[in-house]
């Protein structure tokens, strides 16, 4: 039998046709150079690129036996991961092969920023001494704020911990226990913008993280403070920033990442202040070796049809037929228990039950972790590095399966202990024979709703007009209801709206409603990728 092809669209680590091995055969080509891209792709099982080569549908559609898509490092901007996944082809990233890369670039950032290095370095190449300009200050003893503490922020605060810094962070997804064992103190967001010095952002760029450092958050810091962002560009608003540093509210910062990439002209690069740099987070030898042989390893996997931690999308893997289209749902359910809990929890319990259970179903626990931790984390969430995220947070993770299942082929449910004891839980299951996404069940309600992007769940007490008070300010606010449900434990008691809406409802709107009708819960759930 001939050897699986795998080609290699652009320079990569000598290491990575190493980690490889004989069983394949390599072939090269440039995948910048579309006239070669495409004959070169028809007939290989795998492709690996970096950044350079686009694997968008048009590639994807000339490839008839592609198997897997190797991205050589974490971001996906080049591959077109919705027509692989239609086209049944794994995509498989190298999620933590920066992880130390990125951490050291912010440190580098925090020093920079601290003492005008750029500017002093820029100004003496250019013929001026300019000693008195250029003073600085001390690391040793200032608050370093971590906005975003997972394994980035950590590492940030490691590091910045031996200049002798004072490190406290924000991040609502992290026990207050875990971080004190690193000597990390976790507050609340206007708190850490209040006290810190140095302020450091490491959180995934999401609808609600996107301008979190913006112009109300810069009107809560100190004038001295110096903002660093080497996490997702977006995240501080960067007319903001212009504005705080022009108006004095803000000392300096330290950038590598821009709103619009790429990035060669802005208001910004005005200050002396002001250290830019051009994505470089990931741009170091060994994280480009490291990424390299991550890739190598997951397409050894796939092409022996084993599950692959790094798999982005569902495809392949040694998974049950039966248990494969659970996995989207069970994502899903993580997503929206993320949502609904509003934080991390103690413990996380993952119920399946039904007929499924007659399979291995441990990979629908890792779905409903990777969904847990896929927007509250900075970096990349894998089956392989969700229990290590949980572990990581303190979060005590357990499966329970049964093969009862009284009003449900299949059942699966999420369900979690918050800190302060209350408990929350989300359910779904696949209804019919297309297998529709659905929830059944929410904080113990009754519901039967079908996924969508966009939904929003209210609980309240049951009172009449409430229906038509949220109809009314969804219409002003110019939302359309796609759908509603009603559910109740009894009358005049306890009560839960289920809403799925065609756009995101604006954070103001969300509160009109909730201060209208008394709702004790309004968790907006956004699932668009």
């Amino acid at each position: 039998m001939s050897k699986p092809v795998v080609l290699i669209a652009e320079e990569l680590s000598p290491a990575t046709v190493d980690a490889l091995g004989p069983d394949f055969e390599i072939r090269h080509c440039d995948g910048a150079n579309r006239a070669e891209l495409l004959p070169a792709i028809a007939d290989v099982d795998a492709i690996l690129v970096r950044s350079a080569t686009k694997v968008d549908a048009e590639a994807i559609a000339a490839a008839s036996r592609l198997k897997v898509i190797a991205r050589a490092g974490v971001g996906l901007d080049n591959v077109d991961v919705p027509a692989a996944t239609k086209a049944g082809v794994m995509v498989v990233n190298a999620p933590t092969s920066n992880i130390v890369t990125a951490a050291e670039l912010a440190c580098g950032l925090i020093i920079s920023v601290a003492r005008n290095i750029a500017p002093a370095n820029a100004a003496l190449k250019n013929g001026e001494w300019k000693r008195a300009k250029y003073t600085g200050v001390e690391l040793a003893e200032k608050t370093l704020g971590v906005v975003g503490f997972g394994r980035i922020g950590v590492l940030v605060a490691q590091r910045m911990s031996a200049f002798g810094m004072n490190v406290i962070a924000y991040d609502p997804y992290v026990q207050p226990a875990r971080a004190a064992q690193v000597g990390v103190r976790v507050l609340p967001l206007d708190e850490v913008l209040a006290q810190s010095d140095f302020l450091t952002v490491h959180l995934p760029k999401t609808p609600e993280t996107i301008g979190l450092i913006g112009d109300e958050a810069l009107h809560k810091v100190k004038p001295t403070v110096r903002i660093v962002n080497a996490a997702r560009g977006g995240i501080v608003d960067e007319e903001a920033l212009a504005a705080a540093l022009k108006e004095g509210r803000v000392a300096g910062a330290g950038l590598d990442v821009f709103s619009k990439e790429p990035c060669t002209d802005s208001p910004l690069f005005e200050f002396d202040n002001v250290v830019a740099t051009p994505h470089l987070g990931a741009s170091t030898d060994e994280a480009q070796e490291k990424a390299g042989i991550a890739v190598a390893k997951s397409v050894r996997l796939a092409l022996a049809g084993e599950l692959v931690p790094d798999a982005v999308n569902v495809q392949g893997g040694e998974i049950a037929a039966d248990v494969r289209p659970g996995l989207p749902l069970a994502e899903k359910l993580g997503r929206i228990f993320t949502s609904l809990a509003g934080g991390v929890a103690q413990r996380l319990d993952v119920e399946v039950r039904g007929e499924i259970t007659q399979h291995d179903v441990k990979v629908l626990e890792l779905a409903a972790l990777k969904g847990v931790f896929a927007d509250v984390v900075e970096e990349s969430v894998s089956y392989v590095n969700a229990p290590l995220l949980a572990q990581e947070r303190g979060v005590e993770v357990r499966l329970t399966t049964s093969s009862e299942s009284p009003d449900h082929r299949n059942l699966v449910t999420v369900r979690g202990t918050l800190n302060d004891g209350s408990a929350i839980s989300v359910s779904g299951t696949l209804a019919g024979p297309k297998r529709i996404e659905k929830i059944v069940e929410v904080h113990g309600f009754d519901v039967d709703l079908q996924l969508t992007e966009h939904m929003v769940f209210l609980r309240y007490g049951d009172r009449p007009g409430v229906v038509g008070v949220i109809g009314r300010l969804l219409g002003e606010a110019g939302v359309n209801i796609a759908g509603m449900q009603v559910s109740r434990a009894a009358k005049g008691g306890e009560a839960l709206v289920a809403l799925t809406v065609d756009s995101v409802i604006p954070a103001a709107v969300l509160a009109e409603i909730g201060a209208e009708i008394g709702a004790d819960i309004v968790r907006p759930v956004n699932l668009a990728d």
